[in-house]
């Protein structure tokens, strides 16, 4: 069990969490994850919110492999509204803003949300850590080498598991130094990583329960599901729904998805064969 004080929101976690993804992008991988009106992304929101999710993670730029860079402005100008519609109309959400940008984080946080989720974990921002110690939300902290652009030039190791339990000591030590007060790690799943590195951290993946610290697992419809089995991101599902329980045995705390439905109940089967 863990817990995360949300802005004076706290959530007591006794079982795995879902996270449901809301992008607000014509260049998501996924294109039934791409929405932009603010009535269709409240009520898509909402529509999680029924399903299971906890939190709704909101992210204005695309991060797949060779995106093209969004400045602040863009940026912002994506996920401001859409933070604060959600906020107004679903006070009960615990809304997570995606971003890289301190500057975006902020805003994001000033119109209702309550998580910051950074791919880079404060390494394409030198203001991160300190922004977000100063907003007082929990901070999701991702392994990536280089930037989305060219990330998977970088996807070279020679003991990936150890390369990211390392990354993830010093990247946790450099929060508390800068005073974040929640934390979160994400082993960054198709982030400078090829399939086999993947499935290796999958297979790995209790050992980063060695932090502390909920572990939060993205696997959702990525290229590992969907190139191992000859598919499209649109028919991945059942593979995530695989993956996501593997996840699940081997310690993960908190799936970010597409499909809240199925997640939420691959955590229902999950806890009733764990407590059996």
């Amino acid at each position: 069990m863990f817990t995360l004080n949300c802005r004076g929101r706290l959530i007591t976690a006794a079982k795995p969490l879902v996270m449901g993804i809301i992008n607000i992008t014509n260049d998501s991988f996924y294109g039934a994850s791409r929405q932009h009106d603010t009535g269709a992304i409240v009520d898509k929101a909402a529509e999680m919110l029924e399903q299971g999710a906890t939190i709704v993670d909101i992210g204005g730029q695309s991060t797949r492999p060779g995106s093209r860079l969004l400045s602040v402005a863009e940026e912002l100008n994506r996920v401001a509204g859409a933070v604060a519609a959600i906020s107004s109309q679903l006070p009960q959400a615990v809304i997570s803003i995606d971003t890289f940008y301190a500057k975006v984080a902020a805003e994001a946080v000033a119109a209702g949300a309550s998580i910051v989720n950074d791919i880079s974990a404060g390494r394409l921002d030198a203001a991160m850590l300190s922004t977000v110690a100063g907003l007082q939300t929990p901070y999701i902290c991702m392994h990536m080498k280089g930037t989305p652009q060219d990330m998977q030039q970088h996807a070279a190791y020679t003991d990936i598991t150890k390369e990211v339990l390392d990354y993830f000591i010093a990247t946790l030590d450099a929060c508390t130094k800068a005073g974040v007060r929640d934390t979160i790690i994400d082993p960054g799943f198709g982030f400078a990583k090829h399939t086999v590195h993947n499935f290796t951290l999958l297979r790995n993946l209790n050992i980063f329960g060695i932090t502390g610290r909920p572990v939060l697992v993205g696997l959702s419809r990525k290229a590992s599901i969907y190139k191992t089995l000859g598919l499209s991101p649109a028919e991945a599902l059942n593979g995530t729904t695989v993956l996501n329980t593997i996840a699940l045995q081997n310690g993960a705390d908190i799936l970010r998805v597409h499909d809240v439905k199925e997640a939420a109940e691959a955590v229902k089967l999950f806890c009733a064969y764990r407590d059996a």
